[in-house]
């Protein structure tokens, strides 16, 4: 019985270490390839059961699944230029229907709270909507010119420049007195794009958005920008990874050494890795911790929570930070349970909104690339 259990201990010892290897994938282009053929037909469809679902577990997930998808296709469109104008129609179609839906934005888009009170901003509008619909057109522009779209960017554009200087702290609303950093940095992002489609120049108005952060929307303990804050930039949630995450790669455009500091300092507070394993947590170990929709449930004990490992991908992938990706990716074919079909592929565990976040993590680049770029190269 002795020897037995030594064997028994022994095997685990020699299994363990080596378990990641059964889920680690090997070829990221077909990954890629199976995950955009099914955000194709996904986006493609004007409505659908999985949607509808989407939709009424939280109406804000139907437009950032929709932001994720266009910014994919566009790094498709830069990447695979043979196939330019199909990534480019998927692109434009979720552009079209997103304009049209925001004639409803209230209940196409919000959570009900927003009917709560009024927006302390003048203009009674939400970042949420301007910044993301912002990002897709100026995305879409870099790519290619779109005629009709050039104005529409613009405008958008003066609006959100208009609610960043308004505020107080130079962070603008998403719901009536809440700011989001995710929602900021969006926008942010959707400003340096712009710019370098039209040739304007926010930088200083960028440049004090960042001094701003850094004195009133960042975690004395961590040094993490918060999540959430009021109009006046009164801190209400602290740092989370599902805005940390993407926060830096917004940055990434708008202030590089501020974005690797941030995606250094998250790395260092929330990911865990073993075995050949990565996952994130949702909260630093200083933080209060906070349970809501967006960041999902999470798991005791590892700190393993699931909407901070999806947008750690992100960061990975952005900071080309391939030890990160590779446990990332090895524990999402581990425990999201991947599924394949003729349609191509998704991840049971998750929901349409994380696989557009997993597919966009595989193919960001490009745009970020092009953004970047000196002008003479970004008007190519």
């Amino acid at each position: 019985m002795r020897r037995k259990l030594v064997l028994l201990v022994l095997a685990v010892a020699v299994w363990l270490p080596a378990l990641h290897l059964l889920f680690r994938p090997r070829d990221r282009e077909a990954l890629t390839a199976a995950l955009a053929l099914r955000q194709r037909a996904f986006s493609l469809q004007d409505s659908s059961a999985e949607r509808d679902v989407l939709h009424r577990t939280n109406p804000e997930w139907d437009l950032m699944v929709r932001t994720f998808s266009v910014l994919s296709f566009a790094n498709l469109a830069l990447s695979e230029s043979a196939r330019r104008a199909e990534h480019l129609a998927v692109v434009d179609v979720l552009i079209a229907r997103t304009l049209r839906d925001e004639r409803r934005a209230h209940e196409a888009f919000f959570l009900p709270y927003v009917h709560a009170g009024p927006f302390k901003d003048p203009a009674g509008r939400s970042l949420f909507v301007d910044g993301e619909l912002a990002l897709m057109l100026a995305a879409r522009q870099l790519v290619e010119k779109h005629a009709d779209y050039g104005p529409l960017l613009r405008e958008r554009v003066d609006l959100i420049a208009g609610q960043l200087e308004r505020a107080p702290v130079l962070a603008a609303e998403s719901y009536p007195d809440e700011g989001w950093t995710f929602c900021n940095t969006v926008a942010l992002a959707a400003l340096r794009l712009s710019d370098r489609v039209d040739g304007r120049d926010h930088g200083a108005l960028l440049s004090r958005w960042v001094a701003s952060a850094r004195e009133n929307l960042s975690d004395r303990r961590t040094g993490l920008l918060v999540s959430s804050f009021t109009y006046d930039g009164v801190t209400k949630d602290g740092p989370e990874g599902s805005t940390l995450w993407l926060a830096a790669h917004m940055l990434q455009v708008v202030d590089a050494d501020f974005a690797s500091d941030q995606y250094q300092r998250a790395r260092a507070s929330l990911l865990g890795q073993a075995l050949g394993f990565a996952w994130a947590g949702e909260w630093p170990e200083a933080a209060e911790a906070v349970q809501d929709i967006d960041s999902g449930p999470t798991i005791p004990w590892v700190n393993a929570n699931a909407g901070s490992s999806g947008l750690a991908l992100v960061g990975a992938a952005a900071f080309d930070d391939e030890e990160a990706l590779d446990g990332l990716l090895t524990s999402l074919h581990f425990a999201a349970f991947p599924v394949h079909d003729d349609t191509g592929l998704r991840f049971a565990a998750g929901n349409p909104l994380a696989d557009a976040v997993l597919l966009y993590a595989l193919v960001e680049k490009p745009l970020w690339r092009l953004a970047r770029a000196p002008h003479l190269e970004a008007h190519r």
